[in-house]
């Protein structure tokens, strides 16, 4: 059974042993002391005066450290409670002299009264010091234990809020590409009837991934290439073709974590800022490999440019925007996203993560796609 010292609890033996370490210290101090006195009393008797003493107060140290857990020397009110434990601090003191003078006479041939006083001369002062010491100690393990719990508190409420950011950034992308889809398939109904169907039925295929039972903020890449494979095709059928799609994917990375629409909202990006932009052609390539401890993804388009001034092509967007956030919240400084001009024309997004896989199946969601991962 564990002895309780306030909010800290020992094994009775560790309390024990720490007491009887106690007890030996002052046993030899006392008995080096009678020696140069010229007292030569027996190392046994010095061991047992030792006892009595710090026995008696082993046995009253969860006493002092219930009351100094009630009368908290920290709190707004220290200045009451110190009254109340210099008050308190004489009348336990007073009692382990009683205590200590009580159990000497078991083995002392004078009287309890004779030992009291013995006891209140020799060693009322050194009570009054340990009263103090184990109300220091006591205090300062409240102080540790309560910093601890607001550290917990305070770590705890920053994942929440956290995870709350997350979600709110999560949140925004799907009414993003949701408002966008609907525009798209609302320009196809009066021109292509049955391209418009098409889209259509890949948007609701995209909404029921997007509906799944899943709270996490991460998925397989695998999992996330399926999700962005109904979207290229939605788009495939709005451009028909003047957009070419190709994705270069490292067998190594398809099972690692990665934010789920993590590559939807920068693919969006790269259709808006070029061919849903500029005339002519364009070829949307997605690439994902593994590069020492990092995931690398690229999403790469050949007709849009960078331009200075241009807030949305330097990547201030949703999009964009939302992607930087979200990295930030759920890597730090692990995770970086830039936009780079590629050669002859065109733009990259550049996103490295910690490489990561999923740790088993029960990790990744499993969407029904219909489609196969690329």
């Amino acid at each position: 059974m564990p002895i309780r010292l306030g909010t800290t609890s020992l094994p009775v033996h560790r309390y024990l042993a720490l007491w009887g370490v106690v007890i030996v210290v002052f046993a030899i101090q006392d008995w080096i002391a009678g020696h140069v006195h010229g007292q030569h009393w027996s190392w046994f008797t010095h061991l047992r005066w030792s006892a009595i003493q710090w026995g008696t107060w082993a046995a009253l140290a969860p006493l002092v450290f219930r009351l100094g857990a009630r009368y908290p020397l920290l709190s707004e009110a220290r200045w009451v409670g110190l009254g109340r434990h210099i008050l308190l601090s004489f009348g336990i003191t007073s009692a382990a002299m009683a205590i200590g003078a009580l159990v000497s006479t078991f083995f002392e041939p004078s009287g309890f009264f004779e030992q009291l006083a013995y006891f209140i001369a020799q060693h009322f002062a050194i009570g009054l010091l340990t009263y103090w010491a184990l109300l220091a100690i006591q205090q300062a393990l409240h102080y540790h234990a309560e910093k601890s719990r607001r550290e917990l508190e305070s770590a705890r409420l920053a994942t929440e809020l956290a995870q709350s950011r997350l979600v709110a950034l999560k949140s925004q992308l799907q009414p993003h590409f949701l408002f966008n889809t609907l525009h798209a398939i609302i320009t196809l109904l009066d021109e292509d009837k049955l391209s418009a169907e098409d889209m259509l039925l890949r948007l609701s295929e995209l909404l029921r991934a997007f509906l799944e039972d899943y709270d996490g903020q991460e998925i397989q890449l695998r999992q996330e290439l399926d999700l962005l494979e109904l979207y290229l095709g939605i788009q495939r059928t709005r451009f028909k073709d003047r957009l070419t799609t190709r994705t270069y994917i490292a067998p190594d990375a398809l099972d690692c974590a990665v934010p789920s629409l993590i590559l939807q909202p920068l693919v969006e990006n790269a259709v808006r800022h070029g061919i849903g932009q500029r005339v002519g052609s364009d070829v949307i390539e997605i690439e994902a490999r593994r590069d020492g401890d990092s995931l690398l993804l690229e999403v790469r388009n050949r007709n849009s440019v960078l331009e200075a001034g241009d807030s949305k092509a330097a990547g201030h967007g949703i999009g964009m925007a939302n992607t930087r956030l979200r990295l930030r919240e759920l890597y730090g400084d692990a995770a970086e996203v830039r936009l780079d001009i590629t050669w002859p024309e065109g733009v990259a997004c550049r996103v490295r993560l910690p490489f990561r896989e999923m740790e088993n199946a029960e990790d990744a969601p499993e969407f029904n796609t219909g489609l196969a991962a690329p």
